[in-house]
C-alpha cells in the first residue's frame, strides 16, 4: 500500500510542476508576441542613415513613419542626442511637428532639416529620430574637416611695384566663414596724402555683405601721394563685422617720383616781337622727381601762321634734381596786327609734363612807323601850304 501511494503522490507532484511550466512558457511567449507586434506595428524608415558633409553643410532627411498595425497609432515623434550648437528643423508638410496620427496601414512623411555648423570638429556624429514607445531611428552624420568661425581677407598678389604716378589695383577675397550673413566694414589705413577706394561689383564701396560661407570679390585700388618719396610702403586693410574680422597687408614699391618744370631763367613769361621777325628765348627744364627723365621731347602750340621750333627739340636724358637748356625760336606772322599773342609750350614724357604759356606782344615794322610820321608831316605841309595860298583870300 505504502508504495503505491508514494507513486501517486510522485505523479501528482509531476503533473503540478509541468503543468506550472507550460503555463509559465505560455505567458512568456505570449508577451514576446504581444511585445513584438506592439514594437513592429509603427517602424521609422529613411534610406540614408550615414551621410559625410563638409563644414556649414545642410541635410535634408525624407524619413517615413509606416503604420503596420490595424488600428489607428498617435506617434509622438522627436530629436534626441543631436550637439547643443546644431540646428534643425522637424517638419511635415509646412508644419512643425510633435505627433502624428497614421490610419491603419498607412504611411507618413517628415522632413528633418539638420544644419552642421561652421564651427565644428571633425568627426562622427549620431543622433536618433525617436517615435514615442515604438521605437527609434538612429542617424549619424560625419563631417569631413575641421570646422572654422571666421573671416579670411586674402590676395594671390599682396606686392606691387611702380612710380608715384601709378595706381596700383589689388584683387582680394573675403569669405563668411560664418553661419550669418555679414555686413563688413571696409577699412584702410594707408600713409597721409594717400586715396585708398574700395569696389565690389566695380563700384565705389565703404563695406559689403557677404552670404554664410560665401566669398566675395573686392577690389582696391591704392594712389599715392604726389610728393611720396621712392620706398617700400605698407598697407594694413581690415574688413570688420560685429562678431568677426580679417587683415591683409598690402605693400606698395614706389621706384621714384616722376616731376618736371619748364620755365625761364627768369621766370618772366612774356616778349616781344615784330610781326614777321623771329624772337630766340631760353627756356630751361628741370627735374624736380626722383627717377631718371629719358626723351623729354618739346612742343608748342602757337597762333595762326606763326612758327615755333626747339633747338635741341628733345633730352635724351635728365637726371633727377637737373637741368637742361632749349633755345626755342619763335617767329610771328608777318602780316600779324599789333597785340598780345599766347603761344604754349610743353616740355612732355610719358610720365610726366610741365607746359607755360607766352604772352607775346606783336609790333609793328619801323619801316612802317617812319611812313605813318611821313604822312602826318605830309598831311600838316598841305595844310600850311593850303593855309597860305588861299587864306588871304
Amino acid at each position: 500500500m505504502k508504495p503505491t501511494f508514494r507513486m501517486k503522490s510522485f505523479l501528482l507532484s509531476r503533473t503540478k510542476v509541468t503543468g506550472l511550466s507550460l503555463l509559465v512558457f505560455f505567458i512568456t511567449l505570449s508577451s514576446d508576441v504581444f511585445g513584438s507586434a506592439q514594437t513592429d506595428s509603427v517602424r521609422l524608415y529613411t534610406p540614408y542613415t550615414r551621410i559625410s558633409v563638409p563644414p556649414g553643410q545642410s541635410i535634408d532627411y525624407s524619413i517615413d513613419v509606416i503604420n503596420n498595425s490595424k488600428s489607428v497609432k498617435n506617434v509622438d515623434v522627436s530629436l534626441s542626442g543631436i550637439p547643443r550648437s546644431w540646428n534643425y528643423d522637424l517638419k511635415s508638410g509646412a508644419w512643425e511637428i510633435g505627433q502624428l496620427s497614421i490610419l491603419p496601414g498607412q504611411m507618413k512623411t517628415i522632413n528633418l532639416k539638420v544644419n552642421v555648423p561652421l564651427k565644428v570638429n571633425k568627426g562622427t556624429y549620431r543622433f536618433r529620430v525617436t517615435a514615442g514607445e515604438y521605437g527609434s531611428l538612429t542617424l549619424a552624420v560625419t563631417v569631413s574637416e575641421q570646422g572654422t568661425f571666421n573671416t579670411d581677407l586674402t590676395t594671390n598678389q599682396a606686392n606691387m611695384q611702380g612710380n608715384s604716378t601709378s595706381t596700383f589695383t589689388y584683387t582680394a577675397n573675403l569669405k563668411n566663414g560664418t553661419a550669418e550673413k555679414q555686413p563688413y566694414a571696409l577699412i584702410a589705413n594707408a600713409p597721409r596724402g594717400w586715396v585708398v577706394t574700395f569696389k565690389a561689383n566695380y563700384q565705389p564701396v565703404t563695406s559689403v555683405e557677404v552670404e554664410p560661407n560665401s566669398t566675395q570679390s573686392v577690389t582696391i585700388e591704392i594712389k599715392p601721394s604726389a610728393s611720396v618719396e621712392a620706398g617700400s610702403y605698407k598697407i594694413p586693410v581690415r574688413a570688420t563685422s560685429g562678431s568677426t574680422s580679417a587683415n591683409l597687408d598690402l605693400e606698395a614699391v614706389i621706384t621714384g617720383t616722376y616731376s618736371l618744370e619748364l620755365n625761364t631763367p627768369t621766370g618772366l613769361l612774356s616778349a616781344d616781337i615784330t610781326a614777321g621777325d623771329e624772337k630766340r628765348l631760353e627756356l630751361v627744364v628741370k627735374n624736380t622727381g626722383t627717377s631718371l627723365l629719358q626723351e623729354v621731347k618739346m612742343e608748342a602750340s602757337a597762333p595762326l601762321n606763326w612758327s615755333v621750333t626747339f633747338d635741341p627739340k628733345s633730352v635724351a636724358n635728365l637726371q633727377p634734381g637737373k637741368t637742361e637748356t632749349v633755345y626755342s625760336v619763335i617767329k610771328a606772322d608777318k602780316k600779324a596786327i599789333p597785340g598780345d599773342y599766347v603761344t604754349n609750350i610743353e616740355a612732355k614724357t610719358p610720365e610726366a609734363t610741365s607746359k607755360i604759356s607766352l604772352r607775346v606782344s606783336v609790333e609793328t615794322p619801323m619801316l612802317w612807323g617812319w611812313i605813318g610820321v611821313m604822312v602826318i608831316l605830309f598831311a600838316i605841309g598841305m595844310v600850311w601850304y593850303l593855309f597860305r595860298k588861299y587864306g588871304r583870300r
